[in-house]
């Protein structure tokens, strides 16, 4: 990759972390009736992918996997974000230190790693960090691992970006599923729920709908998907 890649992809990607800020406070789309207060409170935790970097707040995964789940009859608060693009597990670390959000959540979300993979940073680096936030997300459950949920790492190198780029798909894909399989197996150990989203990411290699307009990040349709993998096991965690 050349210099100005490195510096397009640092930009989109928010390393100079002026991009997006993270967010501790709930948001709805607009017009969304209010829930019972009682319904358990969601927290998000993530990167670029969390916060759908592009697009609406409604448009995030959270948010329409709590609209997906109401149209079910069951009920969760609007999702509580603590995500901002371009974050590493360490920076995301750091982040939930700095904030110290009760550990009183009703359900916790996290998807983590992408920019370990596209920094060269070690899978075996990623394991403890990951397995710290895994650790730190049951904390914010409540210490119960049966109210987190992990959906697995996108796969960027399929992005209209990464193809302009002139990027090896191949060696980004299994850069990922290297990670992912550390992330499903310190989730097995955990006891948390693990879902798996990155095919549909590989399924949308040549669609532009389903992209931002940076090429790089997700649209609504895309990450609508994620949410109908997520909702049956979400549900059945509520339960």
């Amino acid at each position: 990759m050349n210099r100005l890649f490195f510096w397009l992809l640092a930009l989109l990607l928010g390393w100079s972390g002026g991009c997006a800020s993270s967010q501790m406070a709930p948001t709805e789309p607009a017009g969304q009736r209010p829930v019972a207060v009682s319904a358990p409170t969601f927290l998000a935790l993530g990167d670029s992918y969390t916060i759908g970097e592009g697009g609406a707040a409604s448009d995030r995964w959270p948010a329409q996997l709590v609209a997906q789940l109401a149209a079910q009859g069951v009920a969760v608060q609007a999702p509580t974000y603590l995500a901002r693009t371009g974050w590493t597990t360490a920076e995301l670390q750091a982040a939930i230190a700095g904030a110290n959000p009760p550990a009183t959540y009703g359900l916790v979300s996290l998807l983590i790693g992408v920019n370990n993979q596209y920094r060269g940073q070690s899978v075996a680096s990623y394991r403890p960090e990951f397995r710290a936030l895994l650790r730190a997300a049951i904390r914010l459950a409540g210490e119960r691992p049966g109210r987190v949920v992990v959906l697995s790492i996108p796969d960027w190198g399929q992005s209209p970006f990464a193809q302009r780029q002139g990027q090896d798909a191949a060696i980004i894909g299994r850069e990922i599923d290297q990670f992912n399989a550390v992330a499903q197996d310190e989730c097995r150990q955990a006891g948390v729920a693990f879902v798996a989203i990155t095919d549909l990411t590989r399924a949308a290699a040549g669609h532009r709908d389903q992209f931002t307009p940076d090429g790089l990040h997700y649209s609504r349709a895309q990450m609508r998907g994620w949410a109908e993998r997520a909702r049956p096991i979400v549900q059945a965690l509520l339960q």
